[in-house]
């Protein structure tokens, strides 16, 4: 009877802990604080080389996605979408153009994403490199950015907006048309503000 008195408290402390353990992911989960793209202030513009003297740029008016937590502490990784319908241009010529099968063709390839390795707070602060991903036309490769610091302290400072300066090669993506008017080398800048989201 002894041994049973004692056994009994030692299995339901061990239960307890077992569901506490199992309950704290959810918990960290439901308490952490991500930042949320703001798709109103955010854009992304591009600029290429036209007849190697002057230059065809473009906007696009809507940036969206997310800013989490990183694996590491005070890291982060950017996920961002661009809706490539949402672009401005010049004319409605040139609109058509970009929007084109040759270019980015829209229709099949409605939406260019990019998600960033993880990134260190301190790529924020007093800028740096920003490397990661990008789909383009059906087609993901590498990219590297050069990011400004933004002083934005553990991000606490929102909205934090955050500019991105990198480059592409068209023909990576399959962009192979007109190649004797327009440089192979695209300039992609992006400026997006967070907001913070809390869940």
């Amino acid at each position: 009877m002894i041994g049973c008195a004692r056994s009994a408290p030692n299995q339901a402390l061990r239960r307890l802990a077992f569901l506490w353990l199992c309950l704290l992911p959810a918990l960290a989960k439901a308490s952490h604080t991500d930042y949320r793209i703001d798709p109103a202030t955010s854009q992304a513009t591009f600029q290429v080389r036209l007849f190697w003297l002057d230059h065809v740029n473009g906007d696009f008016t809507q940036v969206s996605g997310e800013v989490d937590p990183g694996p590491l502490p005070d890291s982060w990784v950017v996920d961002a979408s661009i809706p490539v319908q949402d672009i401005s241009m010049p004319s409605a010529r040139m609109r058509r153009w970009v929007l084109a099968p040759a270019f980015f063709d829209a229709e099949h390839h409605p939406v260019i994403h990019f998600v960033s390795d993880p990134f260190a707070q301190t790529e924020l602060d007093i800028g740096g490199t920003l490397t990661g991903y990008i789909t383009l036309r059906g087609v993901t490769a590498p990219i590297q950015f050069s990011v400004q610091p933004a002083h934005c302290t553990r991000l606490t400072a929102v909205p934090c907006r955050i500019t991105l300066s990198g480059s592409l090669q068209r023909s990576t993506f399959g962009m192979n048309s007109d190649h004797l008017a327009l440089s192979d080398s695209v300039d992609l800048n992006l400026s997006i503000t967070l907001q913070r989201d809390i869940r």
